[in-house]
């Protein structure tokens, strides 16, 4: 790992990491806060996904996260949203190929080589993270837009890897929404079998959780793609019929952007801590 840069933040320090990921076939980055303190002991971790288009960046500095991690004692990640590098495959669109890997493992060529982002966001990442930070064994996992669908599926996919889970305005339903039905027809084929795999409505039903632990939801009214793109009553129906608890929380007035994010992560970082304490 190569430290990029590093700022001292609510007492804290954030890093920006450089690494050369495996899976990925590519170099990578990521940022990481580090509340004061933890030099010395291990401290609750969040992993924090994010939506199409963007990369590590976002989140750092937009979400306004730290000063309540900081508060909180936990340690924050934020990675990137896809492979990156001139010899990884890409697309004119904006919501496919780099900056919408979709948390999953493409099968399908030219993308299979490159985008297998949910082997290094669910192993390859957490080990080197547990290497080299002092981040306890169990993290959370949260995410917005396509990081909410990420932040879902891989909750339920990986219950030894993830001990909370929480989501803002979260791509419940790929299979069935035009942004999740190109990106699993690019990476995964033809519509099957593979699809429910990464499909968070599919996948409550049997995922191996505890059904007692809510995963919290937020949702702005005014969002322009909530009728769309991201159907959360889907979500809450497969929930209620599962067993599973779940807090879905419409949020008059807000729309997509990370001003509802940074309006509401306090209560996200909250909710996280009391599961992962």
């Amino acid at each position: 790992m190569m430290i990029l840069e590093e700022h001292i933040c609510f007492g804290g320090t954030l890093k920006i990491v450089g690494h050369q990921s495996e899976v990925l076939g590519c170099a990578m980055k990521f940022s990481i806060f580090l509340p004061k303190g933890v030099e010395t002991t291990k401290a609750p971790a969040l992993m924090f996904l994010s939506g199409l288009t963007c990369t590590h960046e976002n989140f750092t500095t937009k979400a306004g996260a730290y000063r309540k991690a900081a508060e909180l004692g936990m340690i924050i990640i934020a990675p990137d949203t896809s492979p990156r590098g001139d010899d990884v495959p890409d697309d004119e669109a904006y919501d496919f190929g780099k900056g919408a890997g979709f948390y999953i493992n493409a099968t399908q060529e030219p993308w299979a080589k490159n985008y297998q982002m949910e082997s290094y966001i669910a192993k390859e990442l957490p080990h080197l993270l547990a290497a080299e930070f002092a981040v306890t064994g169990k993290m959370g996992i949260s995410g917005h837009s396509m990081g909410g669908h990420g932040a879902l599926t891989l909750y339920m996919k990986y219950p030894e890897r993830f001990a909370s889970c929480s989501a803002f305005a979260p791509i419940v339903t790929p299979s069935y929404v035009p942004w999740g039905r190109k990106a699993f027809t690019g990476y995964l084929g033809v519509e099957g079998p593979e699809w429910s795999k990464h499909d968070a409505c599919e996948l409550v039903e049997d995922a191996q959780i505890d059904r007692t632990k809510t995963i919290l939801i937020d949702q702005g009214t005014e969002d322009q793609f909530v009728e769309e793109q991201l159907k959360p009553e889907l979500f809450n129906e497969a929930c209620e019929e599962a067993g599973q608890a779940v807090k879905i929380r419409y949020q008059n007035g807000y729309d997509h952007s990370y001003y509802f994010i940074s309006s509401f992560i306090d209560d996200h970082l909250e909710h996280h801590i009391k599961l992962l304490a």
